[in-house]
């Protein structure tokens, strides 16, 4: 039972998913047409059936849904160079989007497509063995059909398939300054009160303006795209995804993220970071040694959100290193970070690192600005700097709704007034829950 299904929810979430599957196959050794390249020598077939599932012909089909309420963005998918990897009915799409209005897509053109999307979802987890070990979603939580139908779809599955098993989201957050949508902070509010906050076990947040900050300044890529960004979350991803895919030293499972990375239900959002990130001209002035991918993966300008995680107290941590990479020279990488003065735990957690150690080397497509590197890293850090997020997107949030701003489009299509107080509410919960987790002998940093 280590089956993963991911679902792919929405232009951001279907464009991340093309290149996640893209950077997994080349990892697997899997062509653009899901077969197995016969020089292989990567391919362990107990792994790779996590996230691949092998036909009777010898293909490999991806264990996925994608579906967006609009076409242009799923048939590029069905036209891609990827196009013959994925089975024709795992890429679903409608007639109208949501017009970035979360009550769309979740009240209205979601409630038409849930049904077909829902039994697509139920074949590929009956294609398993037993049942899927976990699902992972991927979508905004500022577009109409990410945040709105993602979270229809969510409840669906928490209804259908329960909550034994685990539910993993993967969410592109607002960002302080670059927005594509002026309702931007009220479709991820109500996202997160409809499902992030409730039915996830893990919740990985990105933010735009970080991702384009790192490809500008390591990647020294003048005008970054999305391309450029979706490949940078990928490399994430794959990071947390290959101890599942990948045997190796120090495995780290579904259940293993959960247990160390959440110490309560609800405080389930944990930032991260990846080193080594640089451009191919720059790889070969650099070292890449242990301790020193592990110190980037703690610097503020190496995480996927905006925040700055010195000026707070961390949790607990998870390092995911691949590639060549010894257990004793990560140990006495951690213990070098936890003798940094700026790196500060709160007392109440004793032993706050997980370890996993994955041999198998990170790959980066040819077309790639990132260089190929022998080893990285991937931190996975629970930390109450997540609350500065929080707070940011609480007040966008209430600057519009203190005049009832654009609120009209979403009482049109079937909310109440009353939800956007409910789901402000549950924010703050959280927030306040993050804040509070410092203790309050630890009040003053």
């Amino acid at each position: 039972m280590r089956e993963i299904i991911s679902i792919h929810v929405g232009q951001a979430g279907c464009q991340i998913g093309n290149a996640c599957w893209e950077l997994y196959a080349l990892e697997h050794g899997i062509s653009s047409n899901g077969t197995m390249s016969d020089n292989s020598a990567k391919a362990d077939m107990d792994s790779v059936g996590t996230f691949f599932q092998d036909t009777k012909t010898g293909q490999w089909v991806p264990r996925s849904v994608f579906v967006d309420l609009e076409p242009s963005v799923i048939d590029q998918i069905r036209t891609g160079p990827y196009r013959k990897m994925y089975h024709p009915s795992q890429l679903i799409s409608g007639k109208e989007d949501a017009a970035n209005n979360f009550s769309r897509g979740y009240n209205t053109a979601g409630r038409v497509m849930v049904a077909d999307t829902m039994d697509r979802i139920r074949k590929e987890a009956e294609q398993c063995e037993d049942r899927p070990q976990g699902y992972f979603i991927f979508h905004s939580l500022g577009g109409g059909t990410g945040a709105g139908f993602g979270s229809l779809l969510t409840r669906e599955l928490q209804t259908q398939f329960g909550s034994k098993t685990s539910k993993f989201e993967f969410g592109i957050i607002p960002a302080p300054q670059v927005s594509t949508s002026v309702v931007e902070p009220y479709n991820a509010v109500l996202s997160m009160e409809s499902s992030s906050i409730e039915h996830y076990n893990v919740s990985f947040l990105f933010d735009n303006e970080a991702i384009y900050k790192i490809s500008k300044n390591n990647l020294e890529v003048e005008r970054p795209a999305y391309s450029n960004l979706n490949r940078l979350i990928c490399q994430n991803v794959s990071s947390i995804t290959s101890s599942l895919r990948f045997p190796g030293q120090l495995n780290v499972d579904l259940s293993e993220f959960e247990v160390n990375l959440v110490p309560f239900p609800k405080i389930h959002y944990p930032l991260s970071s990846y080193s080594p990130i640089i451009s191919k001209g720059r790889a070969s002035k650099c070292q890449f040694s242990v301790k020193e991918i592990t110190t980037e993966c703690f610097e503020p300008s190496n995480h996927m959100i905006v925040c700055d995680p010195r000026m707070h107290k961390y949790l607990s941590c998870c390092l995911l290193y691949r590639g060549d990479v010894l257990p004793r020279d990560a140990t006495k990488s951690i213990e070098h970070i936890r003798n940094q003065s700026n790196f500060r735990f709160v007392d109440w957690i004793p032993c706050s690192f997980k370890v996993g150690i994955t041999p198998q080397v990170p790959s980066v497509p040819i077309d790639s600005e990132m260089a190929q590197t022998p080893r990285s890293a991937c931190l996975l850090s629970n930390s109450t700097a997540i609350s500065d997020t929080l707070v940011r997107l609480g007040s966008k949030f209430d600057m519009m709704f203190s005049k009832r701003a654009f609120v009209h489009w979403f009482i049109g299509e079937g909310m109440e007034e009353g939800e956007f107080i409910d789901a402000r509410e549950s924010l703050e919960i959280i927030t306040r829950d993050y804040t509070e987790l410092i203790g309050d002998n630890d009040q003053e940093f």
